[in-house]
Parts: structure tokens; C-alpha cells; sequence
């Protein structure tokens, strides 16, 4: 779930308009619609703590970087959950790997 996604859908819950949720964290109402909607998509860890505390949830969840969260497919949550297990050494021989694999440019 994107962060405008998951913006919208905590705001939503918590039965918040945009102006209880700007108001809360310091923010304008303005920027919260636009972090919403996707038209701003680079907070700052500054924006994204305040947001985080607000809402009581982690940061990781927030911007989709949870790798035990809900809206994860269940194989990554699984590799995840094997790369954990493995030694130091072998994460790192498997980061070269996945860097190597990476999109140019990206």
C-alpha cells in the first residue's frame, strides 16, 4: 500500500478531517491532502515521525518498508523471515547479489 494509501486510510479511521490531522502534527491542511492524494511523495523523516506518533503506528508501516506487515506478499514476509536466520557473511553475499540485479538508474 502506498503512503497516500495508507495516509487516507488511518485518517479515515480515526474519524479525522484533514484540518484535526494537520492541526496535530503541525502541518497544513494543504500538504496533508497532498500527501494523500500523491501529489507530495518525499516527506521528511521529520514529517513522517510526527505522522508516525500521531497515528501510532511505525514509520515502516507508513511508507510500506514492513516486511512483517499485513499488505505484504505472504513469500517476501517468508524470505524475510529466512534472511533473518542466516549468518552476517551470507546477507551480505546476498545484498551484493540483489544490488547486481538492480534497474540501472535506480
Amino acid at each position: 500500500m502506498s503512503l497516500a494509501a495508507r495516509l487516507k486510510e488511518l485518517r479515515g479511521k480515526n474519524r479525522q478531517s484533514l484540518q484535526d490531522v494537520a492541526d496535530a502534527i503541525g502541518a497544513s491542511k494543504t500538504h496533508i491532502y497532498d500527501l494523500e492524494t500523491g501529489r507530495s511523495t518525499n516527506p521528511s523523516i521529520e514529517l513522517l515521525t510526527k505522522l508516525a506518533t500521531h497515528y501510532r503506528v511505525a514509520i515502516a508501516d507508513l511508507v510500506g518498508e514492513n516486511p512483517e506487515g499485513r499488505d505484504e506478499e505472504p513469500g517476501l514476509v517468508a524470505m524475510y523471515r529466512d534472511l533473518k536466520s542466516l549468518a552476517p557473511q551470507d546477507r551480505e553475499t546476498i545484498q551484493m547479489l540483489m544490488d547486481r540485479l538492480k534497474p540501472k538508474g535506480k
